[in-house]
Formats: structure tokens, C-alpha cells, sequence
């Protein structure tokens, strides 16, 4: 898939809360057409905000959230994703007593219904266990199975833009290659957009045509993968087992 130089995504000082505690601190980020952007940090940092930020649950007590050079900032999350934007969220929160099929009938409600037999096909070739265990529910799936049926679900909305909230987590290495895979495959074959949240900086930024640092709700370092795969400090702080990184700006 070739990237565009145009922003998909952008964030232009952004803030947000839960309550009084401020969980970002002014981020930018930006994210072209057609790339895959990763973004790492410790627990706590703000990364699974910053997703939920986008998805409009919480709204951005300050600054812009711009998606194809639209202001959805105040948007409902309901209206986010009718614009193209899809979540697979931490720890997959898929619907444990609906089948697989009827988890992936309930991504594509917002896509248009002609595209329902392609799009589910296409999920299947991504994921070909998921065709295997379509009348199984979700609830009796492995981790793994689990974490591509939430993936394949946000695909079944036709997402421009699809972000993944640690997909890697809890899962065997080589369920973590595979799931890695299907994002690359996701990503040149479809064309289609992808801001990860990882904790596996090694495989994220791997992955990943450019990336972000966060640390305290703040955006400490970008660069491209391989930038930042050869960073010392991130080598250090997150690939190492080292001390995280100092916050930008701080002493």
C-alpha cells in the first residue's frame, strides 16, 4: 500500500481527563493515509485514552481531533464510526454469548449491507479459524481466537482507519506473529490506515512505519520505526527492561 503525504488523523493539543486527573497532556499526533503508526509507553501513560479519545468516549476537554481534514472532536462515537474509524479494544470485549458469526454481523452494522458476503469473506481469509468456529460463541474461544475476532469485527464496519488497543496481550509468541501478520496484511493488501497501542515495542515498531513515544500523558519522542528501534534510550527504557523515559520537558 502506498502512504499519502495527506493526514488521515490529526490531534492538535489535546487534553483529557478522568475526573480531576489529567490523563493527556497536550498531545499531537498525526497520521498519514495508508501508514501504520504505532504508539508505545508504560502502563498508565495515556495510550488506551489517546484510542478512547479518538473514539469521542471521553470528549477532548481541550484541543482538536481532525479526521480526513474533518473536526470530530465533539462528535458521538456513534457518529466516529459511521465516518470510518473502528476499535479493537484492549482486552477484546467481544460479545461472550453470540456466536463468532453473530459478533461479525454486529461489526458490519454500519457498513453498507452490499458489502456484508465480501467483507466477511475477506475476514474469514484473514482469520481462517474464525470461519472454522463461526457457530461457536465467542465466549468459549482461546485468548488468540478471541483477539482476531475482535479485530475482524472493527474490519466488518470498513473502517478507513482502524486502531488497536494491545493486541498482543496475553498471547503466546507465536499467536503474537500471527496477529502482527494479519495487521501488516490488513494494512498493504486493504489499504487501510492503522494507529496501534503496544506494549511490544519490539514487534510494534517493527511493524510500524513511523511512531510515537508517550510517557505521563505527554508525547516524548516520534520518529519511524526503525528510528526508534535504534533509539538508545528507547532500547533502554522499553526493549531492555530499563528506567522509562523522562517526560519532554522535564528535568
Amino acid at each position: 500500500m502506498s502512504m499519502s503525504n495527506e493526514a488521515l488523523l490529526t490531534l492538535e493539543g489535546v487534553q483529557s481527563f478522568y475526573g480531576h486527573i489529567a490523563a493527556l497532556r497536550g498531545v499531537d499526533i498525526t497520521v498519514r493515509a495508508g501508514e501504520i503508526v504505532t504508539l508505545i509507553g508504560a502502563n498508565g501513560a495515556g495510550k488506551s485514552t489517546l484510542l478512547m479519545t479518538i473514539c469521542g468516549n471521553p470528549h477532548a476537554a481541550q484541543g482538536r481531533i481532525l479526521f480526513d481534514g474533518q473536526d470530530i472532536t465533539r462528535m458521538s462515537s456513534h457518529e466516529i464510526v459511521r465516518r470510518g474509524i473502528a476499535q479493537a479494544p484492549e482486552g477484546r470485549r467481544i460479545f461472550a454469548r453470540m456466536t463468532v458469526l453473530e459478533n461479525l454481523q454486529l461489526g458490519a452494522l454500519s457498513a453498507p449491507p452490499t458489502h456484508y458476503a465480501r467483507d466477511l469473506q475477506r475476514v474469514f481469509a484473514l482469520f481462517p479459524v474464525l470461519k472454522q468456529r463461526s457457530r461457536q460463541r465467542g465466549g468459549t474461544l482461546s485468548g488468540g481466537e478471541q483477539q482476531m475476532l475482535a479485530i475482524g469485527r472493527a474490519l466488518m464496519s470498513r473502517p478507513r482507519l482502524l486502531l488497536l488497543d494491545e493486541p498482543s496481550l496475553g498471547l503466546a509468541p507465536l499467536l503474537v506473529r500471527q496477529i502482527f501478520g494479519a495487521i501488516r496484511e490488513i494494512n498493504a493488501l486493504e489499504g487501510t490506515t492503522v494507529l496501534l497501542v503496544e506494549q511490544d515495542a519490539f514487534h510494534a515498531l517493527r511493524l510500524a512505519h513511523r511512531g510515537y513515544v508517550m510517557v505521563n500523558g505527554r508525547i516524548a519522542l516520534t520518529g519511524t520505526g526503525a528510528e526508534l528501534l535504534a533509539n538508545p534510550d528507547v532500547r533502554a527504557a522499553y526493549l531492555e527492561g530499563g528506567v522509562p523515559l523522562p517526560t519532554a520537558g522535564s528535568s
